[in-house]
Order: C-alpha cells, then structure tokens, then sequence
C-alpha cells in the first residue's frame, strides 16, 4: 500500500495489491483523472490526455496551450464556467452573486490510517496500517476557498473512498447548491449503468442498461435514501457478468436525499458524479466555516460482479459495521407483527414465546402497539411511554418472563415520526416538518419529526431511555415509515431552509451515535417501510436492516439479489411468514420460504401458535440447521449463480472463508411441461480437495467445471433445493 507523487511527471499514484489510482496536474494547474483500475507497478507519465483542436471549446485562463480545453479534459473535481460545459461537481455562489469559480492544484499531504468524518458515518481502520490517505489540495486565489479531496486506499481492498471538504477563508458566506462527494470520467469506452431502483414491497430491483450520450440522473428526493433508487451504482463493460470483466462500484455512505449524475459526451467519455442531492439543497456556509460531505465507496473488480460484492461485503463487515456485533452471529427471532398486528396482549405473547422456546428459536421482538394507548396506526407516535395493562404484568416483567425461559427480548420504536392524536404534538405541533399557514400532508397517519432541532432530538432520546434503562431490552428494531414532505424548519431563517433535509441528517446521524455508544450490548436493526433506508450509512449504527416488509420468498429472490450487489448478507434480516403471503396472497412450501429466509439473518414473523405439527417440526429443522451453519450463511463469501432477473431459476452459494464448506441454494419460480434440465456449476471451491456432496465424494473442479444436474423430478411452483458440501 502505497501513496506518493512524482514530482517529474506530476502526478500521485495510489497503489496497494490490487489497484492503482492516478491523478495528474496539468500545466495550468487543473487536476486530471488518469486512471482507476487494476494495479500498475510504475507509471511513466506516458498517458496523458491528447491535444486537439475543436471549435467552441474555450482555453482556460492563462492557459499557453491553445489547444487545452476544459471542456474534454478528464478533471478530477470539475467545476462550471471556464470552458468545461458538461456537469459540474460543485455549485457554489459568491456574494457578488457570480458561480463562477477557479480552483487549481495547492498542495497535497499523505496521511497514515483514515482521519473521520465529523458529524457522518463513514469507513474506518483500527490501526493506522490498514490504510493511508491522500488530501489534495485546490484553491480558488479570488474568492478564497479552499477544495480538499479526500482519498483513502485500504491494504488490502480494491478500494478508493472519496469524500470532499469546502473551506471558505474569505470574509463572506457562501451559498452552496452542489458539491459532490466523487467525481470519476472514464476515457472513450462503451459501458453498462447497473443501479438498484424499485418501490415500497419491490426494492432494489437490479436495472441493466446501456450508457448512452446524454445524461442521466438517478436520485432521491424523498429525504431517505429510499425505496425508490439505492445509493448504489455499477459501471461494467458491456461484456461483464458475475464472474469476468471490469465493474465499478460507487455506494454513498448516506441515508439521506441523494443524487448520482452520469453523462456521457459527444467524444464516448463517462462522467459520473455522487453525493448529496442538489435539488432544493443551499448551505450557507460562513466566513472561517467548513462544509463535510459524505463519503463514497468505491471498488473495482477485474472479474466481474461478485468479486465487486465480495470487497463490499467484507469491507463493510471489517470497516463499517462497528460494536459488539460486529463479526459475530446474529440470533434467530420472531417477530409478533404479522402474527398480531396490534391485536396482542401478555397471554398471546407469552403462548407465542412458549411456541418459539419449544422450536429452538433465540428472540422475541415485540412490534407496533404496546405505546402511548396505540391500538391503530392513528395515534401515539412521540409518546414512548407505555401502554398500562396492554400487557397485563408490564413490559418489564414480560422481558424477565421471556428471558427467564431463555430467549432476548426485542422491541419495535419509530422515533423520528409523531401522531396528529399525540399527547407531544399536542404540545408541540411545530416539532413536526411543516411550513406555517399550509397543512401538512400525512402519510401511514403520521408526521415527520424535525431531527434537525436539538430540542426535538433530546425530548425523544430521553423518552427512548428512560424505557431502555427500565427494561432488559437485548434488540431494537428502529422504524421510519413516512418520506419527508412540506420540509421546512420554524427554527432556521429563510435562507437556510435549503439546509433541513441535510440538518435533520446529521442530527439523525448525531442521535443515533449517542445510542449506541451508550447503548453498545443492544442489536439495532434499522428499518423504513422495510428496505426504504437500507444504506451504508444507517449500517454505520445498525448493523442489519430488514430488507423489505415483502416477505413472499418468490419476490425475496429479486430483492435479496439485487441488495447482495453492494450489501453483507449478515445485514439482511429475512423472514419466513405465513401463506397466504399478507403482501401477495402467494402460497410457497415452508421449504422454500425457509430456504430463501435462511440466506440472509434468519427470523419468523407469524403466528406460531397457529401451525400444524408438521409445520413446527419442520421449522424446528429449519432452526437447527441454521444454527448448525450460521457462521457460514452470515460471514461466508457469496456468489451469484443464476439470476432471478434473468430466468425462471435463481441460485446463489455460500463458501467459506477457509473454503472447505459450502452452502448452495436453488429457487425455480414456475413448472413447465418438458423443462430443459439444468446443469449448475459450482465456484470458490478447492480445484484439488474432495467434497462431500448429495451422499457422494466429488472433487472441487468437476463440481466447478461440469457441475450437477438439479433433480428432473423437482416439480410444482415455487420449489427450492439446498446443498450442503464438506471438504472431506
């Protein structure tokens, strides 16, 4: 690992392993994307960008090359308004009113380790060998403002994360409308744009398609990152697949309003650009005062897209996830919800903790509907006190209850929204978004708390602990299910009212610190309306998120698919529910629900008590073999086989790091008359060593090169076959 410049050729070579990263400093100072990709021993200073005249492309100031233009030239921070006409990384205003900006190369420092990001989740290391970072340096002479670019390579990952700092050394505020967290352009070739886009019950369904001249915008606007379009993309080659070919991946560690920017010129270059939203975004930066941006993610590969998830996974569960869960096995639970909706008290709860003792299964969780008298989803939302005698011998008793007969007790909140019929919204309606003189729109029945204001922040926290530090409380499950509308503050002046979705943020991001440090024995999972704000950055505090309120395994394939591109699987919560499926009436076989669940942290959301015997032994079975190879289904590496978006079958594997175990699975969605069979090849095996499979001895390279049939006499809808492997 290894980060110096060549004061020859001016240009700094970031360099571990497996990837080389180049910047170069042109003659007019601007800085100059070189190269990312796979790793480079030396660079000669050969490659660099050619000069050519073409009409309408202004030279820059002082430039003595006539034949230097921004407006082609791959720079690595691209501003606005001296040649460079395609989209900028920053949008900033000058109190003369003028966007018109200069930054050229400064100075640069290399740093051991990673510095943070104050205020923001972000990568870290545990000692400072494990990375080191580069912080270039631009600055505008006029305005005096400073841009520094911020790059941190990892020992041993094919990783560059990015992250941008405004300094504004001037006397004057600023107003800043965009300013980018990367910037990348890629020279003259054709590429594929993957992204993971869907809706509420249907998120990150994977999109492939081609990158055409234009430009395209994938955001979000709803104040989450959202159900709508993940903070995550993949440029690949056209000819990439799982397993060959160049793939990029750029995941912004944000939860919030986001924006990623790809445009392709008429030359065949690639711009993409990622970070905060811009739209409706200004922050009024002030003289002597600083602006942090998130920080993005990303990876190459040079065979395809598993190995671009495989340096996600691991990354994230070494360098983002963080506290005592970090690593370590994650229990099975039930959850009570789609047992009960808010129909429960202490006798349904207890018959059902009995049912989950009896079936191995390790936690209850409580969900909506023990607060603040809730017994729709109409009211209480703020008042985090709980409901006397819903639960006849009290939240307290029932956690010593069920931990007494040996399982954690879990409990549902969802902080950040307040009921119109709430005792707190009664004395505080204008603790809620919204502008004065307009109503406000509601959404589930609910309103959006305003996190950007301490005081609203410091009412809930200490609601919160005072039940945490009442009750023996082992999980929280965290909700969030409403987008953000009418956003505006009564506490900011108008002309920062550009700066609350970003405020509410932070302050978001500053709570959730405080929690779980002073909370650090609890498991959170995070949650939106399901997989709405399954992000980096909420994974920063919580290490998993339930990945959809779609339970239904035929639709879980699509989207624990397309969630595996950029995230662990021991952040994906998973689980079997009852048939009819609540969200798709679909019946599936407990197999098959089981099997799907069991690929991400395994739970159970139905009504135990209602099963037939059969059914219980059956998810005992389930339980127990989970447990049995639970560090392999959360930790081990995982491959994509056969893509639910691409036929009828869909297969995905386990192998363990030492790769002497391995867990496959096969999902076929629909039976047909006279089906082709299918072969399913296997990958990260041993070539050399014998397995032990389906009851025979087969080595590792007949297994990866001529595979197996899947059975002929599998049949019916929705069926699935697990495999488990042994090195012998």
């Amino acid at each position: 690992m290894t980060i110096f410049f060549d004061k020859k050729t001016k240009t700094f070579h970031l360099q571990n392993a497996q990837i080389s990263y180049l910047l170069g400093i042109e003659e007019n100072n601007s800085l100059v994307h070189l190269y990312f990709g796979k790793k480079i021993k030396n660079y000669s200073g050969n490659y660099r960008y050619p000069r050519t005249d073409r009409s309408f492309s202004p030279n820059p100031p002082d430039a003595s090359d006539r034949l230097l233009s921004l407006d082609t030239l791959p720079l690595e921070f691209p501003g606005n308004g001296f040649g460079d006409f395609r989209e900028p990384a920053y949008n900033l205003k000058l109190k003369n009113g003028s966007r018109i900006t200069d930054f050229r190369y400064d100075s640069y420092k290399i740093i051991a380790g990673k510095p943070t990001l104050e205020g923001l989740p972000a990568l870290y290391v545990e000692a400072e060998n494990e990375a080191e970072t580069l912080v270039v340096t631009l600055k505008d002479t006029l305005s005096k403002l400073q841009l520094k670019l911020s790059y941190t390579i990892y020992k041993g990952f094919a990783v560059i994360a990015r992250s941008t700092q405004l300094v504004n050394d001037s006397q004057d505020s600023v107003e800043v409308n965009r300013l980018a967290s990367q910037s990348i352009d890629f020279p003259n070739r054709e590429l594929d744009l993957i992204h993971l886009n869907g809706s509420w019950a249907k998120e990150r369904q994977l999109t492939r398609e081609k990158v055409n001249t234009g430009i395209k915008v994938l955001d979000s606007k709803r104040g989450s990152s959202s159900h709508h379009q993940n903070p995550f993309v993949a440029l690949v080659d056209p000819t990439t697949t799982e397993f060959q070919g160049d793939a990029y991946g750029i995941n912004l560690v944000y939860s919030g309003n986001h924006e990623t920017v790809i445009q392709k010129d008429p030359y065949d270059q690639t711009r993409v650009i990622t970070g905060l939203n811009s739209f409706n975004f200004s922050w009024q930066l002030g003289a002597g005062e600083t602006f942090q941006t998130p920080e993005a993610v990303m990876v190459y590969s040079s065979n395809g897209l598993n190995e671009l998830s495989h340096t996600y996974h691991d990354l994230y569960n070494h360098h983002l996830i963080r506290g005592e869960a970090k690593l370590k096995e994650r229990p099975t639970l039930i959850n009570n919800w789609e047992a009960t909706y808010f129909d429960f008290n202490e006798e349904k709860v207890m018959k059902i903790v009995e049912e989950a003792k009896a079936l191995g299964i390790e936690m209850f969780v409580l969900d909506d509907g023990w607060f603040g008298g809730r017994e729709d989803d109409f009211t209480s939302l703020g008042d985090w006190t709980e409901t006397e005698g819903k639960i006849a011998c009290g939240l307290e008793n029932l956690s010593q209850k069920i931990h007494e007969k040996g399982l954690k007790f879990g409990i549902w909140f969802e902080p950040e929204m307040i009921s119109e019929d709430s005792d707190l919204f009664r004395a505080h309606p204008d603790w809620a978004l919204g502008v004065p003189g307009r109503g406000r729109s509601l959404g589930r029945n609910q309103f959006v708390l305003d996190f950007s204001r301490q005081d609203v922040r410091d009412n809930i926290y200490q609601q919160m602990t005072s039940i945490l530090d009442r009750i023996p409380i082992d999980y929280v499950k965290w909700d969030m299910n409403r987008n953000m509308t009418e956003v505006y503050s009564v506490l900011l002046d108008s002309e920062n009212q550009g700066e609350v979705s970003h405020r509410y943020m932070l302050g978001l991001y500053e709570f959730l610190e405080k929690l779980v440090t002073n909370y650090p024995e609890i498991l959170f999972e995070s949650c939106s309306g399901g997989g709405g704000r399954f992000d980096a950055g909420l994974l920063y505090y919580m290490p998993q998120t339930w990945t959809s309120d779609n339970t239904d395994a035929v639709a879980r394939l699509k989207i624990q698919y397309g969630t595996s591109l950029a995230y662990p699987i021991s952040s994906m919560g998973a689980h079997v529910s009852a048939i009819p499926n609540h969200q798709t009436e679909r019946k599936t076989s407990l197999a098959t629900r089981g099997n799907v669940a069991m690929s991400g942290v395994l739970g159970y959301e139905l009504d135990l008590t209602q099963l037939s015997t059969e059914e219980k032994k059956e998810i005992k079975e389930q339980v127990n073999f989970y447990k049995q190879h639970r560090q392999l289904l959360q930790f081990g590496t995982f491959y994509r086989l056969k893509s639910p978006f691409e036929g009828n079958d869909t297969a995905w594997m386990f192998v363990s790091k030492n790769q002497e175990e391995a867990m496959v699975f096969y999902y076929r969605v629909l039976t047909e008359a006279s089906a082709p069979l299918t072969t399913l090849k296997l990958v990260g095996l041993l070539e050399d060593e014998n397995y032990e499979f389906d009851g025979k001895m087969i080595a590792g390279d007949e297994l990866m090169n001529i595979g197996f049939y899947i059975n002929p006499e599998l049949s019916g809808d929705y069926v699935s076959q697990r495999f488990y492997l042994r090195k012998v």
